[in-house]
This record gives C-alpha cells, sequence and structure tokens, in this order.
C-alpha cells in the first residue's frame, strides 16, 4: 500500500498541492498525419492607424507576461476595416483587439481574439462559420484574418476584434508561421491550423472511438448565447473534512459504457450515464470520485498510421489535446462541445448534491503531440514549440521526454505555468471541481537538470515488511509529518488505474499484455502480485477462497488505516482484466465496469466492501486529524526484528468513549493464536471481521460478542474486533 498526497481546492482557490501516484508503463506515441489545408473564400489584411484609448487594468494574476502587459497593452483601435464574403455577404469589421484574456472573449465591439506565441513571425486567425459547412466537411469555407505584428501584436500577445460573429457556433483556429530552424527548436508549418490552448470549447468528433473520424480537425468554439448553468438556489458544495474522504477512482466512459449498465445507447459512456449510478457509489458509501481524465483528449492517437497498436482506443485519457475543454465525446448522443460542458456541470451538481465530492485527475505533463521521431501537430508544437515543450539545446533541440509519453510540457516557463493555473482556476470556478489528482507529478517538480523529486517508497507484503506495513498503516508520518501536514494529506491505495486490478493482484504472478500489440514489452514486470497458487482463470474452489480472503484484507487494510483512503472502480464485485496491467487502450470489457457481475456478487464481496468502507465512517479513530503517538495505538508484538515474521497485531484506542479496535493481519500459510488484550472498562469484545468466514459472518456491522483470551486466526486472513458495552 503506498502512500500519496492529494490538493483539494475548494471554489474559487487558487492554491494547489501536487499528487504524485504511479504512472502506467511507457507509452510510444504514433506518427504525425498530414492536415489538409482549408479553403479559404475570404483573407483580411489588416491595416490600422495609431491606436488610442489606453485601457490599463490588467488581472494581478498575469505578472509572469510582463512583457505583454507594458504600454500598449489592451489598446483598442479608432480605425476599423471590413471584411465582405462575396457570396453571402456577411459583413465583418474588425480591429486591433487587446492582449487578454487569452483565448475569445466578448468584449464591447465584437469578439475579441488573443493568442500567445513569442517566436511566432506571423498569424493568421481563421474562422469556420454556421451554415456554411461542418467540421466533418472537407473544404468546407474558411474565413481568414492576417494579423498585423504592429497594429495586432502586444509583447508576445497576437490580437484582434473581429465584429458581426454569431455568439455561438463558430470553429476557429490559427495558422501559426515563424522560424524554421529545427535545431533552435522551433516547428512552425503555417499550412496547419491549429488549435488555440486557450480554448474554453473544442469541436471535433462526435463521437467515441469512431475510427472513420479519426481525420477531423479539432477546432475551438465558443458559447455566448446560451444563459449561464443554473446551478440551483439550494445548491451547495459538499465541502466534506479531508479527514472523512473516501476516494472511488473512476473512468466517466468505462463506468457506463457496457450494455450491462441497462442504459440507452445514446446515454451509455456518457457524463449523464455516470449521474444515473450515483445510487450505486451511494450504496457503496464512498463520497468523493477521482475522474480519470475529461479534458479534451485524442482517444485515436494509436490510428494515425499503422503500427502494432493501432486496433486500440486510448480509453484512459492520457492523450491531452486541450487543458480546459471537457471531453465533448462524453456528451450524449454525440451532442457535440457545448452540451458536454453543460451535461458536466449537470454531473457535478447531482454528485454535490448526493454529497460526492469531484476530483479530477489532470494531465500537465505532457500533450497528444507526440515525440519528434513521430510528430503530431494540434496545438502547441506549431504555436511554439519553444516554449511550450523541454527540449534538449545539446542534442539538436530534440523532445525531452520525462513522461515516457514523448514530450514534456515545459511547466517551468512562465507562461505555460500561468496556463495551467488558468486551466485550474477555470475548473474550480467553470465547473466547480474540489480538487485535482496529478498525473506524473514530478513533472511539475522538475528543476533546471531535468531531475524529479525524489517519489515516495512503494510498500508491498512480503517478509521483512511488516514494520514497514505497520508505519503505512499509521499514516505514514516519515513521509508526511512536516510542514503541519495531517494523515488525510496522504493518499492510502492498494490498487489504481494503472496495474492490476485487485482481482488480478491475487490471480495472477505475471502480467498479460499480449492484447496491447507491444510484444509484452509494456506495463511493470514487478508487480508484487500472487496468484493463490494457479496463474489465471480457475474452477478450483479452495484456490478461490483464498484470492476472496486476500481481497477483503487488502480492503481491511486499506480502510483501517490512517490516511485518505482510494480505491479502484469495479474493485467492488471484482473486476479483472485477465491479467492486462496496462490497459489503457481497450474500450471493451478489461475496462468497462460489469453490472451483471455487481448483481451476481452483491450479497458477498459488495456487501462486504461496502460495510467496510461505512464502518470507517462510523469509527472516527481510524480518521484522525493527527498523527498517532504512542497512546494512541499498542502493538501487541515482541518479534520486530524477526524478518520472516507476517503477524500483525494492534489496538487503536479511542480516548473519548472507549470504542477500542483491535485488528489482526495474518499472512503466514498457519493458523496463529492471538493473545487478545483487555477490553477496555465496562467493555467487551464484539468480533465485526473475519475475512476467512463466509459472508454473512465475515463482517457483522452490529459486531458478535467475543470472550476468550485467544483467537485462532487463519492462513491468510484478518479480523477485526470492536470493544462495545
Amino acid at each position: 500500500m503506498d502512500s500519496i498526497g492529494i490538493n483539494r481546492a475548494p471554489l474559487g482557490s487558487s492554491s494547489s498541492a501536487a499528487a504524485v501516484t504511479a504512472r502506467r508503463g511507457i507509452a510510444l506515441r504514433p506518427a504525425r498525419r498530414s492536415v489538409a489545408s482549408t479553403n479559404r473564400v475570404g483573407v483580411a489584411t489588416i491595416g490600422f492607424g495609431d491606436a488610442s484609448g489606453l485601457r490599463a487594468r490588467f488581472d494581478s494574476v498575469r505578472s509572469t507576461t510582463a512583457r505583454a502587459q507594458s504600454g500598449n497593452a489592451g489598446r483598442s483601435m479608432t480605425e476599423e476595416r471590413g471584411c465582405t464574403m462575396s457570396d453571402t455577404e456577411m459583413p465583418f469589421k474588425y480591429s486591433s483587439g487587446k492582449a487578454f484574456p487569452l483565448g475569445v472573449s466578448q468584449v464591447e465591439g465584437g469578439l475579441n481574439f488573443a493568442l500567445f506565441s513569442q517566436h511566432a513571425s506571423s498569424v493568421i486567425l481563421c474562422l469556420k462559420l454556421p451554415g456554411r459547412g461542418t467540421e466533418d466537411e472537407k473544404g468546407a469555407d474558411v474565413v481568414e484574418f492576417v494579423l498585423d505584428q504592429q497594429k495586432n501584436k502586444t509583447g508576445d500577445i497576437w490580437h484582434v476584434i473581429v465584429e458581426g460573429l454569431p455568439a455561438s457556433g463558430v470553429l476557429y483556429g490559427y495558422r501559426v508561421g515563424g522560424p524554421q530552424g529545427w535545431d533552435q527548436g522551433h516547428r512552425f508549418d503555417s499550412s496547419t491550423v491549429l488549435l488555440d490552448p486557450y480554448a474554453k470549447l473544442v469541436s471535433g468528433r462526435k463521437y467515441f472511438g469512431v475510427a472513420e473520424e479519426k481525420s477531423s480537425q479539432h477546432f475551438g468554439t465558443y458559447d455566448f448565447d446560451s444563459s449561464p448553468f443554473d446551478w440551483g438556489d439550494d445548491y451547495r458544495l459538499p465541502n466534506l473534512p479531508e479527514a472523512d474522504l473516501v476516494i472511488y477512482e473512476m473512468n466517466v466512459r468505462a463506468f457506463t459504457a457496457d450494455e450491462s449498465s441497462g442504459l440507452d445507447s445514446t446515454s451509455r459512456g456518457s457524463y449523464l450515464g455516470l449521474i444515473d449510478k450515483i445510487p450505486h457509489l451511494l450504496e457503496l458509501g464512498v463520497n468523493a470520485v477521482e475522474l480519470l481524465p475529461v479534458f479534451e483528449y485524442d482517444e485515436l492517437e494509436f490510428k494515425r498510421y499503422p503500427n502494432p497498436r493501432d486496433h486500440m482506443v486510448n480509453t484512459w485519457g492520457y492523450s491531452t489535446i486541450n487543458f480546459f475543454a471537457p471531453m465533448s465525446r462524453y456528451a450524449s448522443a454525440g451532442g457535440g462541445p457545448v452540451a458536454a460542458s453543460k451535461e458536466l456541470k449537470q454531473m457535478v451538481k447531482e454528485l454535490h448534491k448526493a454529497g460526492i465530492e469531484v476530483i479530477l485527475d489532470v494531465v500537465y505533463n505532457h500533450t497528444n503531440e507526440a515525440d519528434d521521431a513521430h510528430p503530431y501537430m494540434t496545438s502547441f508544437r506549431g504555436i511554439d514549440n519553444k516554449v511550450y515543450y523541454m527540449l534538449d539545446l545539446n542534442k539538436n533541440a530534440e523532445l525531452l521526454n520525462f513522461s515516457g509519453c514523448g514530450n514534456t510540457l515545459n511547466c517551468n516557463h512562465p507562461v505555460v505555468k500561468e496556463l495551467i493555473l488558468d486551466s485550474l482556476r477555470h475548473w474550480v470556478e467553470e465547473y466547480h471541481i474540489d480538487g485535482f489528482r496529478f498525473d506524473l507529478a514530478s513533472v511539475l517538480c522538475r528543476g533546471p537538470d531535468g531531475c524529479p523529486l525524489d517519489a515516495p517508497p512503494l510498500i508491498k507484503g512480503d517478509p521483512g515488511m511488516k514494520g514497514v506495513f505497520a508505519t503505512r498503516v499509521s499514516g505514514s508520518a516519515d513521509l508526511y509529518q512536516v510542514n503541519e501536514r495531517k494523515p488525510y494529506h496522504g493518499v492510502n491505495f492498494v490498487i489504481a488505474h494503472d496495474g492490476f486490478t485487485l482481482c488480478d493482484l491475487v490471480s495472477y504472478n505475471l502480467k498479460h499484455n499480449d492484447a496491447n500489440g507491444e510484444g509484452g514489452c509494456d506495463g511493470c514486470n514487478d508487480n508484487f502480485s500472487w496468484n493463490c497458487g494457479v496463474e489465471g482463470e480457475t474452477n478450483d474452489l479452495n484456490v478461490l477462497s483464498l484470492r476472496s480472503r486476500q481481497m477483503k484484507n487488502f480492503h481491511v487494510a486499506l480502510m483501517i488505516s490512517q490516511g485518505t483512503p482510494m480505491m479502484l472502480m469495479g474493485d467492488e464485485y471484482g473486476h479483472t482484466r485477465y491479467g492486462n496491467n496496462n490497459s489503457y487502450g481497450h474500450d471493451t470489457c478489461i475496462n468497462n465496469f460489469q453490472w451483471e457481475q455487481l448483481e451476481q456478487r452483491r450479497d458477498g464481496h459488495f456487501r462486504f466492501f461496502s460495510e467496510m468502507i461505512k464502518f470507517r465512517h462510523s469509527n472516527p479513530i481510524l480518521r484522525r486529524d493527527r498523527f498517532l503517538n504512542k497512546n494512541d495505538v499498542t502493538w501487541h508484538e515482541d518479534c520486530w526484528e524477526n524478518q520472516e515474521s507476517k503477524f500483525l497485531a494492534f489496538t487503536v484506542h479511542d480516548h473519548n468513549s472507549g470504542g477500542d479496535i483491535y485488528l489482526a493481519f495474518n499472512a503466514h500459510d498457519y493458523f496463529v493464536d492471538a493473545v487478545i488484550p483487555p477490553p477496555p472498562h465496562h467493555k467487551c469484545w464484539n468480533r465485526v471481521v473475519d475475512t476467512n468466514l463466509e459472508s454473512p459472518n465475515d463482517i457483522v456491522p452490529e459486531g458478535v460478542p467475543f470472550t476468550g483470551p485467544k483467537y485462532r486466526i487463519a492462513p491468510y486472513s484478518s479480523i477485526l474486533l470492536k470493544a462495545k458495552p
């Protein structure tokens, strides 16, 4: 069980603390596809006179782009020129615009477009208008505005105001030209229409994983027509105490994509589909969901060119296209980016109504634009590669790859840092997100030499690990008892999305990743797993019984540990990926929640998991807001130095009511007669958990009275006793 940190940002907060979790196996990125140039029907060259009407008000958080805030920032123009489309006679007036905010915004007189590019020598704004073809039609009409370096540029920000545009439904992008010095880090290609890094909505493919749509262009878009989302007069953020959280790591699409979800085909795998299953989350007892990436991402990245992985679809979401826009293909019925935004807000609203917080797994370490061996241009690479990515200037300015995914975002650059902070604020303010988990957070903390901070050690249940296990159960004070940190600032987990599921952890000794097409070279080889005697699927009842005990043992250890517990979607019914420990590319039952299996195991496996979570909720001594001291816990041990000992027993004391909890874990292959300490005064021990017993006796929330000096604990099992009157 590992221990990590997590940030939970309250609404409107800009503070953040990175969380570090294990990354999936190193993945390659496919090659670039060519982007067909658009059919240009209107090109307006802007030529302006002197500016007047200087505006000096700037957001204080923009201090890192000081050059863009010089005396000319935010100027408005007195002279305007018009662009008329010959076949529609739709007039446009345009002026120089202003540098802030970046992206597209409504201003007096029209819509302002602003784009940062330090090294560009030319920028062209490309607009695709409603009714003039859709994003799926090749050769659709595009209106272009060529920005002038003297009139439409302030510092390193290019900007223009366009008057007369519709308030919604317009698609936009940029063609950016600049130096061609590859060895200097530049990758400009003015023939390619690029996505605005600050686009709040992204329009591209309509349906998830449809290979025929792989060549669809991604455009930024906006919606200033719709009324603000109605969060409701009685809406409140859950604002749960951090010590009380039980986190459920899940994938929005995989949660309801399977037919067994019972949902209509138009809502399966969508934000709305998740809403339908909130009752399951409540029954399980979790009160926070950690969503795998919901940033707009490229699920068809493996299909860009023929390769051993071109049969797969990226269903995990670690292939970011844009940091501000919600994944549009998670909208129901192919509704597109505006619907996706509204439905995501509706999902957050309903989760909050149910008392469940929403944490996003955010990916700021790399993007979908691959490496220099197989370059792919969507946005950052063509806008300013030298700014947005880490480069090795001593090696032909090749992209550095600390992420294992082909490129590494240059997070220490002031402009990139501001992009990340602006994105985080956007998710908190616009979508009411409660907190964030930072994927491969060490990238955010790399120094000039690229060296990451040391990662916390991975704990496994092998000989000689008893003392370390005790430390983790106690809240990992060795890692986190600094800077006034609390136990709940560490997140405990046995299983996460990358690696084995809990069922596979006790069913496989080796990874079985042949379906990934990489010859078994992907995914971690050190899984710290044990198959309980048979590799994989089996009908051996003894093996199945042992596996069941082991899963329950892991869950007990997770739920009684000080610190914030996190479990993986599907572990509550024993989901298997058939030994695949790197299943990122399978939009199938390998990743999708199997609702029929849940029903089959509801009275057994699921019941145990649910009751154990609820036991944690009802016993505050398991979730203290301070690290344990010698008066809080008694270790019933006299063989700490014995490397072969796999038995651990201890009592957590309740100083308020005397409701002590006794726990014992026996990882030996033989019975252990544990000496049970006397209960607190006027109390007696009640057996709540014995993982060796069959359901429903394996967990009895109200407890079964127990008397006697010893408890015979079966091999590979654990017990929990509660002191009651």
